[in-house]
């Protein structure tokens, strides 16, 4: 009989996003950039069997195993050969992928202004498909802002009106940042990333954006890309965007946010602790070392790594190292299409 090969935490190798609006700031936390170019993300964990040419490039995106007897297989890969013992009773995405997307993203200039599709969206029209997104703040520079949501007043007719008359930045909501901050922006939400801002991004595992506008004329030298104004204005809530969320000051853990598809946890170890997410069930779930150091066995884990925890291997992963941690977990249920 074939030897059952062992399970046990696995990191993967970054898949780095050249982009116009990038920089080189990512080294900051852990990231060995390439030697040149404005990288603009750094994906993390994904297992898209394909992306939009406009967000991902187009290829496929299927996250690399970095350690272990897995390495140089796919995420993907891992699933087929592990099966529950990776993910538990958690179900696959629609498309029979891992149903997470991680990111790291580090925006120079402003992104462009946003908006995803919810399910009602996607499943009307083939080839859409639906995605919520989670921002965890790392570094932000004074003044730093993101575009979150609309003005409070702002109807349908007057988004529609300010996209068309290229005045889009007067209806939406600046939201000052800083390190430490969580923002959930359901499907549908009107929003940007602000230039001098790095963060962690989690999503649902889709790649379609409609883009409203792209701030042609504070960036004249970037290349004019596709707007999605119709299917944009379409899919934008109108509901007022949720306040962000912080650990309260003197705890060492924190929920941040349960939106339905995934719950987001900061947590603050001591050497010799589990490091784990407080509740996973029967469901592998993602730790992502923002500082300090994780072991499992013989692996050693560091800041700027993503560690996915299959199910049969909890309680595998310590803290060798005073750390801070972001835990991820995955959920069943599903996430309501946001209000009009």
């Amino acid at each position: 009989m074939a030897a059952v090969p062992r399970v046990h935490p696995i990191t993967f190798r970054p898949i780095f996003k050249e982009k116009v609006w990038g920089r080189r700031n990512l080294g900051r936390f852990g990231k060995v950039l390439p030697e040149s170019g404005n990288i603009g993300e750094s994906w993390e964990l994904a297992d898209l069997a394909s992306t939009s040419p406009g967000g991902g490039g187009g290829d496929p995106a299927r996250s690399i195993i970095d350690n272990g007897m897995l390495t140089g297989s796919t995420l993907h890969e891992a699933m087929g050969k592990w099966g529950e013992r990776l993910m538990g009773d958690l179900p696959r995405s629609d498309d029979g992928g891992f149903p997470l997307l991680v990111k790291y993203l580090d925006a120079g200039e402003n992104l462009s202004v946003q908006v995803h599709p919810g399910r009602s969206y996607a499943e009307a029209h083939p080839g859409a498909h639906s995605k919520t997104e989670s921002w965890y703040i790392l570094d932000a520079e004074p003044g730093a802002v993101i575009y979150k949501g609309l003005k409070p007043g702002v109807d349908r007719q007057a988004l529609a009106e300010a996209v068309g008359c290229g005045r889009t930045e007067d209806v939406l909501h600046p939201v000052p940042v800083e390190a430490g901050d969580c923002h959930d922006l359901p499907s549908g939400t009107v929003h940007a990333l602000g230039a001098g801002i790095t963060l962690i991004e989690v999503q649902t595992p889709s790649d379609t954006t409609f883009r409203l506008y792209d701030w042609k004329d504070r960036y004249p030298h970037r290349q004019r890309r596709e707007l999605h104004v119709e299917q944009g204005l379409e899919c934008a809530s109108l509901a007022p965007a949720e306040a962000a969320v912080r650990m309260p000051q003197g705890e060492c853990k924190a929920r941040l946010l349960q939106n339905g598809f995934y719950d987001l946890w900061e947590l603050l170890l001591e050497a010799g602790e589990p490091a784990a997410h407080p509740d996973p069930g029967n469901r592998c779930h993602v730790l992502m070392v923002l500082e300090g150091k994780l072991a499992a066995g013989i692996d050693r884990f560091h800041s700027g790594q993503t560690i996915l925890v299959p199910v049969a291997s909890l309680g595998a992963v310590r803290c060798e190292e005073n750390a801070m941690v972001l835990a991820i977990g995955l959920t069943r249920e599903s996430a309501p299409d946001p209000a009009r």
